[in-house]
């Protein structure tokens, strides 16, 4: 091979490296825009009412929108409080379904765990019911205070003890006893009977080992279950978030308020039910900076 031949194989092969790193950088990039890069965990304790909207809408779309891999636990509110108290469960952010949860969660006989929060939407108290109960024709026509009265109702509520949905029941069955003069529903606050995990409430309706039971509003249009509002008796959990104090993922924490409280997340609210409260009410202090935009609403 002469010599100038070597320069053409030479030149055809340099021209040819070239754009083999112009279609990586271009490939590279391409792929960077579409995928986010992985960032790590964020564990997410949350209220059990928001199961369905945390493990199957708005958990997977943050990870799928920031990288970090989302990791939920939910349960009563209270009783969530009490495990990060005792030690028995770690996360990086607690959403409750009531703001005085949180107050269960400061200062120093507390742990120190919560010092901010901020309330981000609201869900209202309803009774959702089996449409193949035998009752289900009565609660459609009738009162609901005297049909879950009746003999033989099967109504399910939460522990007031470990969650807030259950103290609002309590509240809502009592201030219906002196609204339509029904002393009979205190009886229910009292009894031990129908008080079951807020996590698996849903599910005992819906397999028809209740009739109804008290659930907040977004829960039962995720179910598609129908409901039967309480008329004169208003009541409507809170919803809160904050990142915990030492928490182990605190850049993945305010990742997830940031997507929870910004507009993608509170559009994911709105169709679950929701009715998101904008701004979001800030309450104590000492936020993460990075959450500024999202708390204020600017």
């Amino acid at each position: 091979m002469n010599c100038r031949t070597l320069g053409v194989v030479a030149l055809m092969a340099a021209m040819a490296a070239v754009a083999g790193c112009g279609a990586s950088a271009t490939s590279s990039s391409t792929s960077s825009s579409t995928t986010p890069v992985a960032r790590g965990p964020v564990d997410v304790l949350y209220a059990g009412s928001l199961v369905n909207l945390m493990e199957h809408d708005l958990g997977p779309r943050f990870s799928s929108a920031t990288g970090y891999q989302f990791s939920g636990y939910g349960a009563g509110s209270a009783q969530v409080a009490n495990q990060i108290k005792g030690g028995v469960r770690q996360g990086d952010v607690f959403i409750s379904a009531s703001p005085q949860v949180n107050t269960t969660l400061e200062g120093p006989g507390d742990g120190n765990w919560v010092s901010w929060y901020a309330s981000f939407a609201k869900g209202s108290l309803v009774i959702g019911y089996n449409p193949k109960s035998r009752f289900a024709a009565q609660l459609r026509s009738q009162p609901w205070y005297h049909v879950i009265t009746q003999p033989g109702f099967l109504l399910g509520r939460t522990d007031p003890v470990l969650d807030p949905k259950g103290q609002l029941t309590a509240q809502a069955l009592t201030q219906a006893a002196t609204t339509y003069h029904e002393p009979a529903l205190l009886s229910i606050t009292s009894a031990t009977a129908g008080v079951f995990p807020e996590e698996t409430l849903v599910g005992r309706l819906q397999t028809g080992q209740l009739d109804a039971g008290f659930f907040y509003a977004n829960e039962a249009r995720e179910a598609g279950t129908p409901t039967v509002d309480l008329g004169a008796v208003q009541l409507a959990a809170t919803y809160t978030v904050t990142v915990l104090e030492r928490a182990p993922h605190v850049a993945g924490a305010t990742a997830f308020v940031n997507y929870l409280l910004g507009s993608r997340g509170q559009g994911i609210l709105a169709a679950h039910g929701l009715s998101v409260i904008e701004p979001p009410q800030l309450s104590g202090g000492g936020a993460p900076s990075g959450l500024r935009s999202v708390l204020t609403g600017s």
